[in-house]
């Protein structure tokens, strides 16, 4: 029975390098949703303000 080989380097700084990679994506994406859902409320806030403005016009 031979003993088990050690752990590649290669395949550790690999595996190491992709969670860092999936955690990146993830908190990319995450800033992605907050960036889209602050430009949508900005978006209704001035059509809010431009409703108000057209509907007092004298």
């Amino acid at each position: 029975m031979t003993p088990p080989e050690p752990p590649d380097p290669l395949e550790i700084l690999e595996r190491e390098a992709d969670e860092r990679r999936r955690a990146e994506e993830k908190r990319g994406e995450r800033h992605m949703w907050w960036y889209l859902a602050y430009f949508l409320f900005g978006i209704h806030l001035v059509a809010l303000v431009m409703i108000y403005a057209v509907t007092h016009a004298k």
